[in-house]
C-alpha cells in the first residue's frame, strides 16, 4: 500500500514539474508556424517530385543496362 502513494506522490511531483518546464517555453506566433509550414510543403514537393525524376532515370538505366545483356 506505502508504494501506491509513494508512485502517486511522485507522479504528482512529475505533473507539477511538467507544468512548470511549459510555462518556460517560448511558443511561435502564428506567422512563425505558417511559415515554417509553407517551407516543409514546398521542400516535400520539391524533393518528393526530385527522388521521382532520379527514380525513373535509374529505372529506365537499368533496363538499358539489361537489354544490353
Amino acid at each position: 500500500m506505502s508504494q501506491k502513494i509513494r508512485w502517486y506522490k511522485r507522479f504528482i511531483v512529475f505533473l507539477r514539474d511538467v507544468k512548470a518546464e511549459i510555462k518556460k517555453v517560448t511558443w511561435p506566433s502564428k506567422n512563425e508556424v505558417y511559415s515554417t509550414t509553407v517551407v516543409v510543403l514546398i521542400a516535400t514537393a520539391f524533393f518528393g517530385v526530385y527522388l521521382y525524376l532520379l527514380d525513373l532515370l535509374f529505372s529506365w538505366l537499368i533496363s538499358q543496362v539489361k537489354a544490353i545483356f
